[in-house]
């Protein structure tokens, strides 16, 4: 056991329900990762014990699955999840059993679960560790294989074939050939899960590490085109060899992933999405040219998280990230103002990681990255965004009647600001009335 307070929390709950004469154990995925010598995310525990009996042993015990046995406990900022030992009727929905029957031993809970190395159980007190599904002897030999019959459990819950391709990508396993061919022959029943459990899934894959390898499984295995096909159609997009020797825009895309390092959630979408209208642009010329593919693209990445139902503010953030990811190449001929205004961008950090991203995976000229970085370190904060020298309020006792040309006299003010033109409040008001003789 590692020393987390969640941890603690975990191991508790177990000697507690053992005390009153429950079989308790840690469970799933918290087990796979001490075993593994990784920090679990989170903590779950099986046990004997009703949901009643549960909440009667933990005063700050919450019932949130009552019907299918799940109680959460929890400990100031620490929450640990307690379910009953059941089996399951049968899956309708591609989703969830129709009932559950609660079980007294724990045989019965590990066989319903998706893959064998969620299904093992450990004695936190001890280390004991229960296997009765080859837990441990797939996690040896690095694969990720389904409990029972592929088949099934992909029926069961259809989301299961994604979770499949995660913990592959994430843990750098193999996925068991039998496992991997039930995906293959089920992939179009994805089309049946929700749109917000795919983008949990996807955003997962992006951002847990080995996104290049989620991706190409996801590929090999025929989900791609099912969630992602603008991502699928990059296959086989040729660029400008002179750009891009690396390959096509699918491999560019895919060397790309596989450089991120614990990336933000909307980073590693700029990445996957960077480029995913230049399969509708592709033009040859004199040579090969996506027109407008970053303003298109934009648009494009809009209306993709859109579907997959991410939040108002990741898609903002993704659209601002491939609409202005080529504006790197014209940093050192920007006016000051121009250059200052881009600099200050919300979350510009991404901008710049996506660039660096961009240029490593391909031609590896660096030189607008490290003007730019340069200059971040160069200018302090109020360079970039100076307090103002003139309001609206000043405009008005200054004479001028409100209205839309308030906003061209503001931004003219801060556009001298941003190129050392002015720097009092006398000094800008001598250029508005210089610049707005007449209004």
């Amino acid at each position: 056991m590692t020393g987390s307070t969640a941890a603690a929390l975990a191991a508790e709950i177990v000697d507690r329900l053992k005390a009153r004469g429950h079989p308790a154990y840690l469970v799933g995925g918290c087990v796979r990762d001490l075993l593994l010598g990784r920090e679990p995310k989170d903590y779950d525990v099986a046990t004997g014990a009703r949901p009643d009996e549960v909440v009667c042993l933990f005063p700050n015990a919450r019932l949130v699955g009552a019907h299918f046995g799940v109680v959460v406990v929890s400990s100031g900022s620490d929450c640990v999840e307690v379910a009953t030992f059941r089996s399951d009727h049968a899956y309708l929905d591609g989703r969830r059993p129709v009932a559950v029957e609660f079980e007294t031993e724990p045989r019965q809970d590990v066989v319903r679960r998706d893959f064998s190395i969620n299904g093992l159980l450990m004695d936190p007190a001890s280390g004991e560790v229960l296997d009765f599904v080859g837990g441990r002897r797939d996690i040896d030999a690095r694969l990720i294989r389904a409990i029972g019959d592929p088949g099934i459990r992909f029926d069961e819950d259809h989301l299961r074939m994604l979770r499949a391709i995660r913990f592959a990508a994430r843990l750098g396993f193999e996925i068991e050939p039998d496992t991997f061919e039930a995906i293959r022959r089920l992939h179009e029943k994805i089309r049946l899960v929700s749109a917000e459990r795919i983008r949990d899934e996807l955003a997962r894959i992006l951002t847990e590490g080995g996104a290049r390898r989620g991706f190409e499984l996801l590929n090999a295995s025929g989900l791609l085109p099912e969630i992602l096909p603008e991502v699928t159609a990059m296959k086989g997009v040729e660029q400008p060899p002179e750009f891009h020797p690396e390959g096509d825009v699918w491999t560019h895309t895919l060397m790309m992933l596989e450089g991120l390092r614990s990336p933000s959630l909307t980073l590693a979408l700029g990445v996957l999405l960077h480029d995913v209208c230049k399969p509708s642009t592709f033009r040859v010329a004199d040579r090969i040219r996506f027109d407008e593919h970053a303003e298109v693209g934009a648009r494009m990445a809009v209306q993709i998280l859109g579907r997959l139902r991410f939040s108002n503010q990741e898609i903002r953030q993704v659209e601002a990230l491939v609409a202005n990811h080529l504006r790197f190449k014209d940093v050192r001929k920007m006016r000051d103002s121009t250059l200052k205004r881009f600099l200050r961008k919300e979350g510009f950090e991404e901008h710049l990681e996506l660039h660096r991203l961009d240029c490593v995976m391909s031609h590896r000229l660096l030189g607008n990255y490290e003007f730019v970085a340069r200059k971040l370190e160069e200018l302090p904060r109020e360079a970039l965004k100076p307090p103002r020298l003139v309001t609206g309020h000043d405009l008005i006792a200054a004479g001028y009647e409100p209205g839309p040309a308030f906003a061209r006299m503001l931004a003219a003010v801060e556009d001298a600001q941003l190129e050392g033109q002015v720097r009092t409040a006398e000094e800008a008001m001598s250029l508005v009335r210089g610049r707005f003789p007449n209004l």
